[in-house]
C-alpha cells in the first residue's frame, strides 16, 4: 500500500481525500523514503483553497505536504551519503510529502540525530530552515538590531525569535495573549497582543520585520521601520506590489540546506534550539489537521504521525 494524501480540485477540508498510488521509483540521485511522521504546514491549506494557483500551478490530482521525516528503502545508483535503513528528514522543495513512500533528491535530506523520534523530526526542515534563511534574506543579522516577528508562536515564528536572540537582536513579537509566556520564554524580549493591541504603536524604527501573517498586518508594518529597513514575507507573495516608495519588501521562499539543517537539528537535539510541537495527530487525522491550521492551534508544529 502506498497512501497519498491528495486534492483532485481547489476548494475546503473535503476535497482532501487518501487514494491509492504506485510506489516511486527513485532518479540516480534520490533516495525511496518510507515517511514514519510530517510536518503540517499553511501552506497546505492555501494550496488546497487554491489561494496560490498563480505561484504554484500544480497538475492535478496533486499530493500535499513538503516535509518528511522517515527510513530510507533504497537509493539510487549515484547517492554515497545514504543507505538503506538511514532515519532521514528534510524538506522535499515541492509537495509530495503526505505518502507512505516518497522519492527525494538525497541532497535535500539530513540524518536523523539519534536523540530524536521521527515526529521531533519532521517538526524541523520548513520551520526551521525558513525562520533561518528569512533573518537573513535582507542582509547579515547584527548584534542591536530590533527585530519584529509577526506570526511567533508558530513553527516558523518559534525558531525566528531563537534564532533573532542567539544574533543579538532586540527582538519584538506579536502574538496571542494565550501564547505571551510561550514566546517571552523563547526569549522574545517584547511581545505585543496581536488581537488587542496595536503593534504600530508601540514600536518603531524597526530593522527587520518578518512577517509570517501576511494580509492587514503587513500593510501596517511599513509604517515602524527604520530608515533602510526591510520587511520579509513569507505569507504574501505580492510584497513588492505593496511596498509604498521608498520602503524595502522582500518575497521569501526557503531553500532546502542540507548542512543547515544538519547544523539546527544538532542545536535541538543538543537543548541549544527549542522545538515545540502543538500536537501530533494520526494519519486519518490529517486533512482535519490541515484545516485547523488554517483557523489557529497551540503554539509550535502540528506534526502527523504515519504509523497511527
Amino acid at each position: 500500500m502506498n497512501r497519498a494524501v491528495r486534492i483532485h480540485g481547489y476548494g475546503a477540508a473535503g476535497v482532501v481525500q487518501v487514494d491509492q498510488v504506485d510506489v516511486p521509483a527513485p532518479g540516480a540521485d534520490d533516495v525511496l523514503v518510507k515517511v514514519h511522521a510530517a510536518g503540517v504546514n499553511a501552506l497546505d491549506w492555501k494550496i488546497r483553497q487554491g489561494y496560490l494557483q498563480a505561484a504554484f500551478p500544480l497538475a492535478l490530482p496533486a499530493t500535499l505536504g513538503i516535509e518528511l521525516a522517515g527510513e530510507v528503502m533504497a537509493v539510487g545508483a549515484s547517492v554515497t551519503g545514504f543507505a538503506v535503513g538511514d532515519r532521514v528528514m528534510g524538506p522535499l522543495g515541492r509537495l509530495g510529502a503526505y505518502a507512505d513512500m516518497v522519492a527525494i533528491a538525497a541532497d535535500r535530506l539530513a540524518r536523523v540525530p539519534q536523540e530524536m523520534d521521527y515526529t521531533q523530526a519532521a517538526a524541523l526542515p520548513v520551520a526551521s530552515l525558513t525562520a533561518w534563511q528569512a533573518l537573513r534574506a535582507a542582509g547579515p543579522l547584527r548584534p542591536g538590531q530590533q527585530v519584529l516577528i509577526h506570526g511567533a508562536a508558530g513553527g516558523v515564528g518559534g525558531f525566528a525569535v531563537q534564532f533573532a536572540k542567539a544574533a543579538g537582536a532586540v527582538v519584538v513579537a506579536t502574538a496571542s495573549a494565550s501564547s505571551r509566556e510561550h514566546v517571552l520564554a523563547l526569549g522574545a524580549d517584547k511581545v505585543i497582543d496581536r488581537h488587542a493591541e496595536h503593534f504600530e504603536e508601540q514600536v518603531r524604527d524597526v530593522d527587520l520585520v518578518l512577517d509570517l501573517v501576511g494580509g492587514d498586518t503587513l500593510d501596517r508594518s511599513w509604517q515602524v521601520l527604520a530608515d533602510g529597513g526591510a520587511v520579509v514575507s513569507t505569507a504574501a507573495p505580492d510584497i513588492v506590489a505593496r511596498a509604498p516608495a521608498g520602503r524595502r519588501g522582500l518575497w521569501f521562499m526557503m531553500v532546502p540546506d542540507q548542512q543547515q539543517l544538519t547544523e539546527i537539528a544538532s542545536l535541538v537535539a543538543a537543548g541549544t534550539v527549542r522545538s515545540t510541537i502543538a500536537r501530533v495527530v494520526a494519519f486519518d487525522g490529517l486533512a482535519q489537521a490541515i484545516e485547523q491550521s488554517h483557523s489557529g492551534h497551540a503554539p509550535g508544529k502540528v506534526v502527523v504521525d504515519f504509523t497511527r
